[in-house]
């Protein structure tokens, strides 16, 4: 490779060795002349000294390859996605076109490109994705499957690559989103060795003493966890090779974030974790015996082992959607010790540690059916909700719901989370059957919408023709394509009653020969406590507002504004003086402006920090769909940035702040002089746009600390304030 001013000399080395590694493990997937052209490309790339390093520092090439890397050897991943990652920067950068790579390398290749484009494109200016982008990532991973599976062997990659990054900052807001958004769809799509590491190292960034506390126990307690495996395998090992099985046995310790979840789930320090470990039986079975020999081995240990029969998990008859297959079951091994036995074939394990792109490899297809279901589930839930927040919500509580399985009458398999009901069930045949469900069969038996249902029932839904959604199925429905299906089918129903609402009242208007004035009309309503018009129609609906009494309510409003009107006295404009400004809870929009993609949104300044104007600050999403302003260097704002990143907004302060007040309180310490308080107050007073509303002092041993509250119009003010009272003879400490 050329241009090594392109990188530095420890690069460069790394550079060749990556080179190296990729063509070993690609070289019986790529075509000919891929290589060459390939090789061409980079060089173009490196010579054109635009495709910048990222925020911390990494150079493009090498992280590319890196994840290329990771992607062909973690994930058994072939040609397409290996060309997409190394040409994706190209196309970025406009140094070679999406037409140009078609043509070259195929259509697959650009397919990718394009995903990863687009995806590239939303972390353009930040490390991380917020609210506003997060619809927009999924949608972009939902168009190829690959995608999905390059950006989360990129972010591995990423999180493996920073851990001596002086970066922080940037740091914890990319593994912060590794734990919420990238581990969770690892997780999903079966990739579990990744899912753990992504774990792992989140925790390792966010919560540096924990992470190592654990790590140092469990280095103190390898070997006495080696004796043990070592003590509960061999007997089984013998039993088996009895039996004739090809097999291999390992133990595997549970991660580090999984044992720290135990803690905090149980309440309990290191010490009170006890299965820290799990006995894995990979079998080397011919296709057609796989689960004859899994069986055949779960009853080898479970004749040598008391069986827990409640942590049975089946994953043979029935896999997860993920492709996954496994047999796990708890046993009570020696010394009392409860220890899990996971059961597989060498092709499972693969799948397990792969995940879907090693299922794909052995069934030989481009697609999964429980992953594409997944997919589509997506887009429906992105698709029909207005609010990205609960979109995120929601899509995090599906990523690690159990399953149940349940059957049509005519035996068709359908896959639900758990705790899903019949109204549920209804809904994932059709949304019609949903609509107008009113109970089912379920195993034969008569049961209600809400019934819970449990893998293996067979359900029979029951309908009628006359049956529509009602608001009250909002409470009991889980899955978001139900959720979504009523709330619109409610919408609709509103709709239409409100407009034939409308029309009756309308006509009654005409009957009776009054002039109809919309303005009026309004004033009504609000003056009637209605919030919308919706809700006014739907009153009058629903029969709880009397469409008589709303038009003599109207005529005489009518009357009074008329004959306020001929009562009016006009005035001369020549000695009017416009009133004196007063403080107003309402900010207009173009002192603080929020990021564009909000516009509309109500917005408070936090009472734990009093923003004022000029102070640095970021939008937080309250549950109410609000926007709560903070301070940057907030008390909370290091709480709220790693527990709800996908809240976070981006806020920024614009136009003047001639005329708004702030009020402010500022601690002040000192020592107890005589005239240091009129000294103090003496300074605010003298100050141009800045009052005193209060002072509260306490004073204790020859010291005192008060609480002053003054009102100030921008931040730069303020500090004005604060350095001129520090001044002040006795002064110790002020601050906000």
């Amino acid at each position: 490779m050329e241009n090594q001013d392109f990188f530095t000399p420890d690069e460069h080395k790394l550079l060749i060795t990556l080179y190296r590694k990729l063509l070993s493990l690609s070289k019986d997937t790529l075509q000919k002349d891929d290589c060459r052209k390939l090789k061409a490309h980079l060089i173009k790339d490196m010579s054109s000294r635009t495709i910048p390093r990222n925020v911390f520092g990494m150079n493009p090439i090498i992280e590319d390859m890196q994840t290329a890397v990771i992607v062909a050897e973690e994930m058994g991943m072939r040609r397409a996605s290996i060309l997409g990652i190394m040409l994706h920067e190209s196309v970025e950068h406009d140094l070679c076109t999406i037409e140009t790579i078609r043509d070259e390398y195929g259509e697959d290749v650009a397919g990718i490109i394009r995903g990863l484009v687009k995806i590239n494109e939303l972390y353009d200016k930040s490390p991380t994705i917020e609210s506003e982008n997060f619809r927009n990532l999924l949608l972009s991973f939902a168009e190829d499957m690959r995608v999905i599976l390059i950006i989360i062997a990129d972010r591995v990659n990423l999180m493996r690559q920073i851990k001596d990054n002086p970066n922080g900052e940037a740091r914890l807001k990319v593994a912060n989103e590794a734990a919420y958004l990238y581990a969770p769809l690892a997780h999903k799509l079966g990739l579990y060795k990744l899912k753990s590491e992504l774990e792992d190292l989140s925790l390792k960034y966010t919560e540096h003493d924990v992470y190592y506390h654990i790590k140092e126990k469990l280095n103190a307690t390898k070997e006495a966890r080696d004796r043990y495996i070592d003590a509960f395998i061999e007997p089984i090992r013998k039993k088996l090779e009895a039996a004739g099985l090809k097999f291999h046995m390992k133990g595997r310790t549970k991660s580090i974030h999984s044992i720290y979840q135990k803690m905090k789930r149980q309440g309990c320090p290191f010490e009170g974790v006890y299965d820290l470990f799990a006995i894995r039986i990979i079998l080397d079975s011919p296709a057609d015996k796989e689960k004859q020999e899994c069986w055949q081995a779960y009853s080898i240990v479970t004749d040598m082992y008391l069986p827990n029969p409640k942590r049975l998990r089946d994953w043979l008859s029935v896999p997860k959607s993920n492709g996954y297959e496994s047999l796990h079951i708890t046993v009570m091994g020696p010394e009392g010790k409860w220890v899990e036995v996971q059961i597989r074939t060498e092709r499972m394990d693969e799948i397990a540690e792969k995940g879907l792109a090693a299922h794909w490899r052995y069934k030989g297809i481009k697609g999964e059916t429980g992953l594409d279901e997944w997919l589509n589930s997506i887009r429906e839930t992105l698709e029909s909700t207005d609010n990205d927040l609960d979109a995120m919500d929601q899509f995090k509580l599906e990523l690690y719901k159990d399953e149940v399985f349940v059957f049509t009458p005519k035996g068709d398999l359908y896959r639900l989370p758990k705790g899903a009901t019949v109204l549920d069930f209804a809904f994932s045949i059709h949304t019609n059957l949903g609509c107008r469900c009113t109970g089912a069969k379920v195993n034969g038996k008569n049961v209600q919408l809400r019934q819970k249902l449990n893998s293996g029932d067979q359900v029979e839904i029951m309908t009628s023709n006359t049956q529509t959604p009602k608001r009250d199925w909002l409470n009991f429905v889980t899955t978001s394509k139900a959720r979504n299906k009523i709330r619109q089918a409610l919408k609709e129903i509103a709709a239409r009653q409100s407009a034939f609402a409308k029309e009756m009242l309308e006509r009654k208007f005409k009957n009776r020969k009054i002039e109809y004035d919309e303005a009026i009309m309004m004033r009504l309503i609000r003056k009637m406590g209605y919030k919308t018009v919706t809700d006014f129609y739907q009153g009058i609906s629903d029969e709880s507002a009397d469409v008589n009494d709303i038009i003599d309510k109207y005529v005489e409003m009518q009357k009074k504004e008329n004959e306020q009107r001929e009562e009016v006295i006009y005035r001369s404009a020549e000695n009017y003086n416009l009133p004196e400004y007063t403080e107003s809870k309402d900010y207009k929009d173009d002192v603080l402006v929020i990021d564009r993609n909000l516009k509309g949104l109500d917005f408070t300044l936090a009472k734990c920090c009093h923003p004022i104007y000029g102070d640095d600050v970021f939008g937080f999403i309250s549950i109410s769909g609000g926007i709560k302003i903070h301070r940057n260097d907030c008390p909370n704002a290091k709480e709220l940035k790693s527990r709800f990143p996908y809240r976070i907004v981006k806020a920024r302060w614009a136009g003047k702040s001639q005329g708004k007040q702030y009020p402010i309180t500022l601690r002040v310490i000192g020592h107890d002089d005589i005239g240091i308080i009129t000294n103090i107050t003496s300074i605010i007073n003298k100050e141009e746009n800045i009052l005193l509303r209060s002072i509260n002092i306490d004073s204790h041993d020859g010291l005192f600390s008060g609480m002053l509250t003054v009102t100030v119009d921008d931040n730069a003010k303020l500090e004005a304030l604060i350095k001129k009272i520090k001044t002040v003879k006795g002064v110790m400490q002020v601050s906000r």
